[in-house]
């Protein structure tokens, strides 16, 4: 680091040391914003893989498509005085002795940042099966790449937002696809039957068969068998089944998990243990907005969140209470995502539940519509194909917690921020 910069620090707090556990989008924007929000003392970044660290919503587009090579964060971690330790597993934490457990030896820490992310879920009795795939990882999508050049029939297992991105990809580049879904519709857990209903067309207009209550048995050499002894030809298969918060490592340290397997974070985004965060898929977070704890697996939570939680740390490592002013804001966002899939841009701003009441905007038949739900008039999310306005006057109503007329809500041709409701 310059000695100009050291000295522009001198003055800025403290020299504690914060480890953060896992190098991608969270466990990255969590070291960045620690210098950015002016924390000078060490910063490691540990990460399993031996890549530099990467972006991952590319994976299942441009370097799976063979458009680029990779996906590396352009960051100057050398510049910012980050310590990155890659290609390192850490398969432990000991909170008494504030150190971590790694295949090279302890690691200690003063502040621990757990960034670990998610895993994807395998397929039972599909492990170590040959042709068998997942795609979370750079070398994941390293190794589907020649199964798209050169055509193989491929075989998708889950209709969700992951299957869905890798069909396309897969059709783009002229493969086969049947897509075998276990529930009656893709994206089940997601949205409900009514909304599902024009997406699952999206399959068969882009040449992809998708099947419906379809179970897998078995995968044998070539094949899918499925649970009504029907066989599919599947030169791979591509298993997108979901993912579990990768936190299975933190067994016996005390940190208090959720049923989900997630590290059940506070507001700060602190862990139930002083002197440990927690950032990104692996965490879930009270909202205050929604009046119930979330675990959201997208990247943009695992953009912002790191942001409030490097806030929070900057505060405590300068030993900040409440009695010196205002302490950094509670982490409660809006959670956002997107999916580009079967030449549409998919976009959901919120959150809802079934007991909210859905509204339509435009024809789902057509090119571009929208739903929004409401929860005692007030809009709780919104999810737009190809109307980019309606997710960004929705996701700013939500965060504002506006009441809208359903009338004028549902009238796609009245801009949402034009309906909403006066007192």
């Amino acid at each position: 680091m310059s000695e100009q910069r050291k000295s522009e620090r001198t003055n800025l707090p403290t020299e504690r040391r914060v480890v953060v556990v896992g190098a991608g989008m969270a466990g990255v924007q969590t070291a960045v914003a620690l210098r950015e929000q002016g924390f000078t003392g060490p910063v490691t970044l540990i990460g399993a893989e031996p890549h530099q660290p990467y972006d991952r919503p590319p994976l299942s587009k441009a370097v799976l498509l063979g458009k680029a090579e990779h996906s590396a964060f352009d960051i100057d971690f050398e510049a910012l005085d980050i310590e990155l330790r890659l290609g390192l597993d850490v398969t432990g934490v000991r909170p008494a002795a504030h150190e971590l457990d790694t295949e090279s030896g302890p690691v200690p820490y003063d502040l621990l940042v757990i960034a670990t992310g998610a895993e994807p879920l395998v397929l039972p009795g599909t492990e170590g099966v040959p042709g068998v795939h997942l795609l979370r990882t750079l070398d994941d999508a390293e190794r589907l790449r020649p199964v798209l050049e050169e055509g193989h029939d491929v075989v998708v297992v889950g209709a969700g937002w992951i299957g869905a991105e890798f069909a396309t990809a897969a059709r783009a580049a002229g493969c086969a696809v049947t897509v075998v879904e276990a529930l009656d519709r893709p994206l089940a857990g997601v949205v409900p039957a009514e909304v599902a209903a024009p997406m699952a067309a999206w399959y068969a207009e882009s040449g992809a068969e998708l099947l419906t209550g379809a179970r897998v048995d078995h995968v044998e050499p070539g094949s899918v068998v499925l649970a009504d002894g029907r066989v599919i030809p599947a030169g791979a298969v591509v298993v997108g089944i979901g993912a579990r918060p990768a936190t299975r490592w933190l067994t016996g340290s005390g940190i208090e998990l959720g049923p989900d397997g997630s590290v059940t974070a506070d507001a700060a985004l602190r862990t139930s243990l002083p002197d440990v965060y927690a950032v990104g898929d692996c965490a879930s977070f009270p909202s205050a907005r929604y009046g119930e704890r979330l675990l959201v697996h997208h990247w943009d939570n695992a953009l912002q969140g790191p942001r409030t939680a490097a806030a929070h740390i900057v505060a405590a490592a300068a030993g900040k209470t409440a009695g010196d002013g205002p302490l950094p804001p509670a982490y409660d966002p809006v959670p956002y995502f997107w999916s580009e899939q079967f030449d549409r841009f998919v976009q959901y701003a919120g959150h809802h539940t079934p007991a909210d009441t859905l509204l339509w905007r435009g024809d789902p038949a057509t090119a571009s519509w929208s739903v929004c739900w409401l929860r005692d008039g007030v809009l709780v999310a919104v999810l737009a194909v190809g109307r980019p306005r309606d997710l960004a006057q929705g996701r700013r109503l939500i965060e504002a917690g506006t009441r809208l007329d359903p009338a004028r809500a549902g009238d796609p041709s009245v801009p949402l921020k034009s309906a909403t409701l006066t007192e």
